[in-house]
């Protein structure tokens, strides 16, 4: 049996987040044993992972602040699994891939695996202790084994950054069509929890407050789209979301908005829409919100940010990043279509995702990595 241990900045709510837990909770036990460490606590998705029995370990990291004390926690941990060889630590996000580089000895004594989540981030956004750390990964980049990226934009961005892994996989996420499907039902349901007509046209982004995903692009176009159509209404569903509403200055966009910091039931309320949207300005890879939406069957209007373009194909709208005007266009070009159009276009989305981007693709896709790894297989 081949163990992988993962690990990864939080457990929270996420998009690395809620691919880790997808994997560990669907590979074959008979075949793997996964464990996940939380550099820092259980967030939402360890319960879920737990019940599914895999183990859960925390290092007790506070955000921002390097430790040692963690450094060598991880380290024993490592050591207890390296008794039942062959083992893969596969690190997820910047903060993860530098930690497990030490505890692994730079890749000398175990299987290294980074797994890179973002393409062209803009660092100037964020904390000095994240751009120093990608400094860092980029001249230790050698040490994995493999690197796997999300997307061909991650891969493309990294390697110019001065990636010089031995070998890359690129392993696109995967949707569950049996969780991420249309549903009628929960269309009526949800619109009816959030105050929304039933015949009123909705807009959603599912995304958290982070300056990569751009709210300001999205309710700059809500409210062209608003002044078009009175009728609209717009769900924001993400962390930050609730007081992000409470700055929108005009009073009547503030009115057309439904803010929710989280939602126990997203695939639901992402089934309850007319028209999903990304609005992301840079750092995107292969986004979750966009595949989930089209496996649920509803149109998606997003910007060309990471793989967008190539998840979406001819099933949506695709317009630049920061451009209201061209965003708003798109969607209301989507909410022109006469129902059976739209329906038709989100039908050809789901199938685009049932075709080439399923969970059981992904899934696959990791297994015949983690076996090439056990037997020192895997090639550039």
């Amino acid at each position: 049996m081949i163990t992988i241990v993962h690990l990864i900045p939080a457990l929270d709510a996420g998009g690395a987040e809620r691919s880790l837990t997808n994997l560990v909770t669907r590979l074959d036990p008979a075949r793997f044993r996964n464990v996940v460490v939380s550099m820092t606590g259980r967030g939402v998705f360890a319960e879920s992972i737990e019940r599914a029995g895999v183990p859960v370990y925390t290092l007790g990291m506070q955000r921002g602040r390097p430790s040692l004390g963690a450094l060598w926690a991880l380290r024993k941990l490592l050591k207890v699994f390296e008794q039942d060889a062959p083992v893969v630590l596969q690190t997820w996000l910047y903060h993860a891939d530098l930690l497990g580089l030490f505890a692994s000895g730079f890749g000398r004594s175990i299987n290294l695996v980074w797994n890179v989540r973002c393409s062209n981030m803009a660092l100037g956004q964020y904390r000095v202790l994240t751009r120093c750390v990608l400094w860092l990964l980029v001249r230790c980049s050698a040490a994995p084994r493999v690197v796997v990226s999300n997307s061909e934009a991650g891969r493309h961005h990294h390697v110019a950054l001065g990636y010089r892994a031995p070998c890359w996989r690129v392993i696109p996420n995967g949707f569950d069509p049996e969780i991420w499907h249309p549903d009628a039902e929960a269309r009526a349901t949800i619109r009816q929890q959030l105050g929304v007509a039933a015949q009123a046209p909705l807009i959603g982004l599912v995304a958290r407050r982070d300056p990569m995903k751009d709210h300001g692009n999205f309710l700059a176009a809500a409210a062209l789209i608003l002044a078009a159509r009175p009728a609209c209404r717009f769900v924001l569903v993400g962390a930050g979301s609730v007081a992000l509403q409470a700055e929108i200055s005009d009073p009547a966009l503030r009115a057309a908005c439904v803010s929710l910091d989280h939602h126990p039931d997203v695939p639901g309320l992402t089934a309850a829409l007319d028209v999903a949207c990304l609005s992301s300005a840079w750092g995107e890879a292969f986004p979750n919100v966009v595949g989930e939406a089209m496996a649920c069957g509803v149109p998606c209007v997003a910007t060309t940010v990471g793989d967008t373009a190539l998840l979406l194909a001819d099933t949506g709208r695709l317009v630049p990043p920061q451009d209201p005007t061209r965003l708003a266009g798109a969607l209301l070009e989507i909410l022109a279509l006469a129902p059976a159009q739209r329906v038709a276009l989100g039908l050809r989305a789901r199938a685009r995702i049932l075709e080439h981007y399923t969970l059981a693709h992904t899934l696959a896709a990791y297994a015949a990595l983690y076996e090439q790894l056990s037997t020192r297989g895997v090639h550039a």
